[in-house]
């Protein structure tokens, strides 16, 4: 599903990610864990297409994403990945059914479409009761569930998040960590997941370490 070959990236001064290859098998939970400043975050912008690498290859489902201009970029983005982040960045003035519809509005898909499979997802996620409720009315709970919702809309073939748990109570951190376990066995997700959550990264197939800009180990689980 995703190739990664001799990924480079440097702010000035600073060498982040000094040579980082990985392969994901599609269907895989990878984790990534490593200190904070390690790159886990930078990785995961560059494979999600966010950042570009100053150097290096990425393949994300047989397409070489450096080949892609700005627009067909964008276009796969929005259809082939999905992301999850530790803040959830939901719209504050739109409902959580809203929010959920918005990649698939952004993708041309029309209303009627989009709001049958908003339903599904807040059904499958046991949110159909707060679909008109906005963000503020919503626990941290809700509204990351809401957020993985939104990721899924468009069916993408790989899932990135980046430290989905950290802003949640242990209670809804063992809900979303059940939650990315049956979503990868019912819909055959794969998930890439940056995480300082021993119990979150030790759910996955595989974890990697990264320790100074380059992936130090790597444990089947």
């Amino acid at each position: 599903m995703i190739i990664a070959q001799n990924i480079i990236k440097s702010y000035g001064s600073i060498d982040v990610l000094k040579g980082i290859n990985l392969k994901i098998k599609r269907g895989e939970i990878v984790s990534i864990v490593g200190k904070s400043g390690a790159g886990k975050s930078t990785l995961l912008q560059i494979l999600g297409t966010i950042e570009k690498a100053d150097s290096g290859n990425i393949t994300i489902d047989e397409i070489d994403v450096q080949l892609l201009g700005n627009k067909p970029l964008a276009d796969f983005r929005n259809s082939k990945i999905g992301f999850v982040f530790q803040f959830h960045h939901l719209l504050p003035e739109f409902t959580a059914l809203e929010n959920i519809m918005m990649p698939a509005f952004i993708a041309g898909e029309k209303k009627k479409s989009a709001q049958k499979k908003a339903n599904e997802l807040l059904k499958f996620l046991n949110l159909s009761n707060r679909a008109e409720h906005k963000p503020n009315a919503l626990s941290g709970g809700e509204q990351q569930r809401v957020a993985v919702a939104r990721a899924l809309i468009n069916n993408p073939v790989v899932i990135l998040a980046d430290e989905p748990s950290g802003n949640l109570d242990s209670s809804a951190s063992y809900e979303l960590h059940s939650l990315i376990l049956n979503l990868r066995n019912e819909f055959g997700q794969t998930f890439l997941i940056a995480t300082h959550n021993k119990e979150l990264a030790d759910m996955a197939d595989r974890k990697l370490t990264i320790t100074d800009g380059i992936i130090s180990t790597e444990n089947n689980l």
